[in-house]
C-alpha cells in the first residue's frame, strides 16, 4: 500500500477518519494525503437576495487553518507517517474522489459538518462510496452516537 487519502472537514468523524488513516498508513508503510475542499456558496454572490459582503480570499485560508488544526489534533507530525495536506476549491465529494484516484484506500467519516443531522450517511461519504475508484472506509461518528444515546 503506498497512499491513503482521507477527507478532513474538521468534524469529529473526519478527525477519527484521519487517525484511522494515519494508523493504517503506519501499519502498511503508506503515505497519507489529507484533503479539505472549500467552495463559495451561492449566497455569497447575492443569489436570491441582496449582495452580502463576503471576503472570498478567506475561504481557502479557513480551510487550510482547519486542516492544520486537525493534523495537529491527531499528532500527525510525530506519527512517523508522511502526511501531505491538500486544500482545493470545489465540492468536497468531487475533490476527495479526484484526489483518491490512484490511491489504495480512501477514508472518510460517515457525517461531516453538513446540515442534515438525522442522516446515517452524509452526502460526501455516500458520494465517495459510489464513485471512488479505490476501496473506501467510512467511519461512524461515535461522539454523536454517544450523545444521541444519552439524550
Amino acid at each position: 500500500m503506498s497512499s491513503i487519502v482521507v477527507g478532513v472537514d474538521g468534524s469529529e468523524a473526519s478527525i477519527e477518519a484521519l487517525r484511522f488513516a494515519i494508523d493504517e498508513a503506519r501499519i502498511h508503510g503508506a503515505d497519507v494525503k489529507a484533503v479539505n475542499a472549500w467552495h463559495v456558496p451561492a449566497f455569497a454572490y447575492g443569489a436570491g437576495m441582496g449582495p452580502v459582503p463576503v471576503d472570498l480570499a478567506a475561504y481557502p485560508e479557513v480551510a487550510r487553518t482547519r486542516l492544520e488544526q486537525c493534523l495537529e489534533a491527531v499528532g500527525a507530525a510525530g506519527s512517523g507517517v508522511t502526511v501531505t495536506p491538500v486544500v482545493r476549491q470545489g465540492l468536497a465529494a468531487d475533490i476527495i474522489c479526484a484526489e483518491a484516484d490512484g490511491a489504495e484506500l480512501l477514508v472518510v467519516g460517515s457525517r461531516g459538518l453538513g446540515g442534515f443531522r438525522g442522516l446515517l450517511l452524509g452526502s460526501v461519504s455516500q458520494h465517495c462510496a459510489h464513485h471512488a475508484r479505490c476501496p473506501v472506509v467510512i467511519l461512524p461518528n461515535m461522539a454523536n452516537d454517544e450523545k444521541a444515546e444519552t439524550a
